[in-house]
């Protein structure tokens, strides 16, 4: 994998403007103080232990997965050096590539199946620290591929090249993907919806998980001057679409 990196392709940092991702121009906004505060407490976890490779995901779809995987990787390659890769592993329904206004393909799915090299997977965004790797090519059968040696032997070795490998994944109960993924990183963030998310479908999540390996759980739809217990708690960002999964806002960080 050496000088894998200096081979990547630049391409203009435009996310979608219904994205609602955070701006680093805007450092003071309400999104922007939320993820840089679960930036925080990630980079702290992994000062106390080996942790690079993390798994985002929800109990069911349409609870905010993509939009806080994508915003937790903008903030963390706004750190000086704080290389960051950015994965989309929801081969049934991929979507960082379009927050980011990029090609879908040639993607993970493109490498894991011998079709190209790692580095024509990935893309830097200009400017950035950030790297990313759009899901690729539509499969038949997504988790016969995450099965192959490749996936295991690719998220070990990332972690050479990046201080966060983040990785957007299907919905806990709707496919056994996130499962499989989760027992190949450091760790799992949750990410549930208030509102939407039942007590029922958070703990058959958790207990779908094949080991205890849960970070974080990071909630969504909050309103201002709520308190729950076990979280801790930050201005909520509403938005008149907030029906779309991308335009969700995370709102706490569990401690």
């Amino acid at each position: 994998m050496e000088g894998l990196l200096e081979k990547v392709v630049e391409i203009p940092f435009l996310p979608s403007p219904e994205a609602l991702l955070i701006n680093a121009a805007h450092p003071h906004e309400a999104p922007t103080e939320e993820f840089r505060t679960l930036r925080t407490r990630l980079n702290h976890m992994q000062s106390l232990q080996p942790i690079h490779t993390a798994v985002v995901t929800s109990p069911s779809p349409a609870e905010g997965k993509s939009f806080a995987a994508v915003n937790l990787a903008l903030s963390q390659a706004q750190l000086s050096g704080n290389l960051t890769l950015l994965c989309d592993f929801d081969f049934r329904r991929p979507i960082v590539h379009n927050l980011l206004q990029t090609e879908r393909s040639p993607g993970l799915t493109d490498y894991l199946q011998g079709k190209i090299e790692m580095h024509q997977a990935m893309r830097r965004l200009q400017g950035t620290n950030l790297y990313i790797m759009p899901a690729g090519e539509a499969v038949i059968n997504p988790l016969e591929l995450l099965n192959l040696k490749e996936v295991k032997q690719m998220l070990d070795h990332l972690p050479r090249l990046f201080n966060w490998v983040i990785l957007d994944s299907p919905p806990l109960l709707f496919a056994a993907d996130a499962n499989l993924l989760a027992t190949l990183c450091h760790g799992t963030i949750l990410v549930v919806r208030i509102g939407a998310t039942t007590i029922d479908s958070v703990t058959r999540a958790m207990q779908s998980l094949c080991q205890n390996n849960v970070l974080g759980i990071v909630v969504n739809g909050a309103r201002r001057g709520e308190l729950y217990s076990k979280y801790t708690y930050y201005h909520s960002y509403y938005s008149p679409k907030d029906e779309e999964e991308h335009q969700e806002q995370a709102a706490a960080v569990a401690e």
